[in-house]
């Protein structure tokens, strides 16, 4: 992720440099970044525990903006995803089962 942000450098000219630039972006990246792959949480609201209250806040706007305008929403009135319960970069292997053991 960081690699792609537009100010992140070629190169780091020290060691300070880094350390600088690292201290500005994980509190952005933890407290700010809303990440797609975690229903548009940050992941300090995953850690901290705010997840389940940020998103019950913000089904209440769904559900007023539809209780407003239905004839906005095509199909249903809008869900917002669910809380992740794992959030992986690499998943891991599944375990093969004791039938595959089997040969």
């Amino acid at each position: 992720m960081v690699k792609y942000r537009p100010e992140f450098p070629d190169r780091f000219g020290s060691l300070e440099d880094a350390r600088a630039f690292c201290q500005q972006f994980f509190p952005w990246y933890n407290r700010e970044h809303h990440h797609s792959a975690i229903a548009l949480l940050t992941p300090e609201m995953l850690h901290y525990s705010l997840a389940g209250e940020v998103i019950q806040q913000r089904q209440q706007v769904l559900d007023d903006a539809f209780a407003r305008h239905p004839e906005r929403f095509v199909r249903t009135s809008p869900k917002h995803p669910p809380q992740p319960t794992a959030v992986w970069i690499n998943p891991p292997s599944p375990s093969p089962s004791r039938e595959d053991l089997q040969l």
